[in-house]
């Protein structure tokens, strides 16, 4: 099927871990993991993996409607069913991830904003308090 993700590897623990029982340090030819990136990979992996066996479950109720096909024309109204359904939810995961980025781009930027106005405020009431300080002297002096 298209789009279909594979497990991921099977890491295991290098021996000097399980001697000392801290964690190992990094080495040079492994990149870090990052384990909240794993687990979302293997929870996308295991939804992706739900939608694969429900829309087969329901391409062949789909095909269970139609007694009189022959089991190729079957097979192939069942295959058919299952692509059109998978392309789909491919589509619909598109979709929702071009929303995030954009509204992830739109909050970052309207963060931005927020601490640019800040910034602003604090360094005038720094600069106003400068002055309050300084102008006391000046008048006087």
């Amino acid at each position: 099927m298209g789009g279909r993700q594979r497990p991921p590897k099977a890491r295991g623990a290098r021996p000097e871990a399980k001697r000392t029982g801290r964690p190992p340090a990094p080495r040079a030819d492994r990149p870090t993991v990052d384990p909240g990136l794993e687990i979302a990979r293997l929870e996308g992996y295991l939804a992706w993996e739900a939608e694969v066996a429900a829309a087969r479950r329901d391409a062949r109720a789909f095909a269970d409607r139609f007694p009189w096909l022959a089991p190729d024309d079957r097979e192939a109204l069942e295959q058919a069913y299952t692509d059109d359904r998978l392309r789909y939810a491919e589509e619909v995961v598109d979709r929702a991830v071009g929303r995030c980025r954009a509204l992830a781009a739109r909050y970052r930027a309207e963060c931005r904003r927020i601490c640019a106005r800040w910034a602003a405020v604090c360094l005038s009431v720094t600069v106003a308090v400068a002055l309050l300080a300084v102008l006391p002297v000046a008048l006087h002096g």
